[in-house]
């Protein structure tokens, strides 16, 4: 049996933010944009059928609109989620980057010992680039070791990743 996919659009400060998934588990996020439409198509590629839900992790959109509004908020490891078709180290990397906290960093080669694999600094890159849960598993957090950014697949690229990362620090210094 298939199991229902249920989806939400929402408002936040700094424009729409999707979620998918099922009934008991994320399998998607999409970053604010400002076009709703976009988001909706980019969040279901992939997954016919989904059906719309403005209750749908009700309580989770409410910590997301509190994010964007410069809340400290840690998206807790307990919420469910899907990574179905990720291979063993992918899953550890997108596993361990969810224990990275609110305002927090690490690099490459750091989040590569905590899934297991010191020298696959690279392969922890490749991982997070096919991140399906961006905020939700904080990628944004990761850094190259040298202190710059590195990549940022989601869109809006660098330059989102440092706004988030600029909203993390300025709520910590509140």
């Amino acid at each position: 049996m298939r199991k229902v996919i249920k989806y939400v659009i929402f408002k936040t400060k700094w424009g729409c933010f999707g979620l998918a998934g099922t009934k008991s588990a994320l399998c998607r996020t999409h970053l604010p944009g400002p076009e709703p439409k976009k988001i909706e198509a980019r969040l279901l590629k992939n997954l016919p059928g989904a059906q719309f839900d403005e209750t749908f992790f009700k309580i989770l959109q409410k910590q997301i609109v509190a994010y964007f509004e410069g809340s400290c908020v840690n998206f807790s490891p307990d919420i469910p989620v899907v990574l179905d078709g990720f291979a063993v180290f992918s899953r550890k990397v997108l596993t361990a980057c969810r224990e990275i906290e609110f305002g927090q960093r690490i690099t490459y080669s750091g989040l590569a010992k905590k899934a297991g694999r010191p020298a696959a600094s690279r392969a922890v890159g490749n991982a997070l680039a096919k991140n399906p849960l961006p905020l939700i598993i904080p990628c944004h957090r990761v850094l190259r070791t040298d202190g710059r950014m590195g990549g940022f697949s989601a869109p809006g690229g660098i330059p989102f990743k440092k706004r988030l990362l600029t909203l993390e620090y300025k709520a910590l210094k509140a």
